[in-house]
């Protein structure tokens, strides 16, 4: 993963209050910048698609950051290079996970974190970390060892990587606002892996809320973006 200290935003598009660059997408606020979203994407995507369903439901006060994540050898995908944030190779609680890789791109989030509070000068509890898939369990992961107190964590379609030592091990942020919304037919990350990871953030977070979405699959749909959309508006007011 490369240095968090790329610029996202380095080059404008034809709107005044969207950018691009390799790095990622941001969705710069119409009104005085008080909070910023900063939520990552799943497997094989990229930042936009997320920049443009969030810019809709936040208010006009929110800046939102979609980084693009590099392309690795997917040892899931056979080696062949795809978006991912850190290497998977296969959802079974019984397969080791890539601990090494995970925490290489917990120390990379950690720095645009860093680097967003550096530049816009908001305090830490007005950014909601988030994601989608693999994005989630990355954002989920690394708010746990986040020193500053963040606003609250957004995770859709996911999971919390380590999860057999993370209870023991995660110092922070655990008794903040998460919403985790999941499919109960989602074929690519099991509602099993949802639900693991609900009975190990509920003995963590008072504050952790587990929604389920019957018939659901590996997507969104307008109830979820609602629940998301309420969740946004009740963290940062």
């Amino acid at each position: 993963m490369e240095s968090s200290k790329k610029v996202l935003l380095s080059r404008n598009s034809s709107s005044n209050f969207f950018a691009m660059s390799d790095d990622g997408f941001v969705v710069m606020p119409t009104k005085k910048h008080t909070a910023s979203i900063i939520f990552l994407h799943g497997l094989g995507e990229n930042g936009e698609n997320w920049s443009i369903t969030l810019s809709k439901l936040v208010k006009p006060n929110v800046k939102i950051i979609c980084p693009n994540s590099t392309k690795i050898p997917l040892s899931l995908n056979k080696g062949f290079l795809t978006a991912a944030w850190f290497d998977l190779h296969h959802l079974d609680e019984h397969i080791p996970e890539d601990e090494t890789s995970i925490v290489r791109a917990m120390d990379y989030l950690h720095g645009i974190i860093d680097d967003e509070l550096a530049a816009s000068k908001i305090p830490a509890n007005k950014i909601i970390l988030g994601g989608f898939s693999q994005g989630g369990a990355l954002a989920l992961y690394s708010s746990l060892f986040y020193p500053k107190r963040l606003g609250g964590i957004l995770i859709m379609s996911s999971w919390v990587p380590l999860h057999k030592t993370i209870h023991g091990e995660a110092s922070n942020n655990t008794n903040i606002p998460i919403l985790h919304c999941h499919g109960t037919d989602d074929p690519i990350i099991p509602y099993k892996w949802g639900k693991i990871t609900a009975d190990i953030m509920n003995e963590m977070n008072p504050k952790y809320n587990f929604v389920s979405y019957e018939g659901l699959k590996h997507h969104t749909n307008e109830e979820e973006l609602q629940e998301v959309k309420n969740f946004i508006n009740k963290v940062l007011p």
